[in-house]
């Protein structure tokens, strides 16, 4: 056997450790796949809420409003949950910032894009501003 074909060998055994089954990473996080269970749950409450009229009184609220915010708040607690406990601890930002979209998503149907992209804007600039402040404490 030559090194080239021992050294790539290597790389094949070394890659094969690195695939992950699905089981695998639901140990290691599964944080993110009980997040994700929890808004399809939301998702699934609020859709049959809606279908036998337990809804009908709230107007300016449409159904995919009402989705969106409560996909946007169970984000929310990720994020928090991320980093008040440390095993679960791993990079925000991303997730911060696509919960902050999703709730403007749900808020734009109460308050309109003139004041909720703004809000958004703002939401996302604090989150960069605070980041940048934590990280030297």
């Amino acid at each position: 056997m030559s090194d080239r074909e021992y050294h790539g060998k290597e790389e094949e055994k070394e890659a094969e450790k690195d695939e992950k089954t699905w089981d695998e990473k639901w140990r290691r996080d599964p944080l993110s796949a009980a997040v994700w269970a929890i808004i399809l749950i939301w998702a699934g409450v609020a859709l049959l809420a809606e279908n036998i009229g337990l809804l009908a009184r709230f107007e300016r609220l449409d159904i995919w409003g009402l989705i969106f915010i409560g996909a946007g708040v169970i984000m929310f607690l990720e994020v928090v949950i991320r980093l008040l406990v440390p095993s679960y601890r791993r990079p925000v930002g991303g997730t911060l910032v696509f919960a902050v979209v999703l709730v403007g998503l749900g808020l734009n149907n109460l308050f309109g894009w003139e004041l909720t992209w703004p809000l958004i804007l703002i939401a996302i600039g604090v989150g960069i501003l605070l980041r940048g402040f934590l990280r030297g404490i």
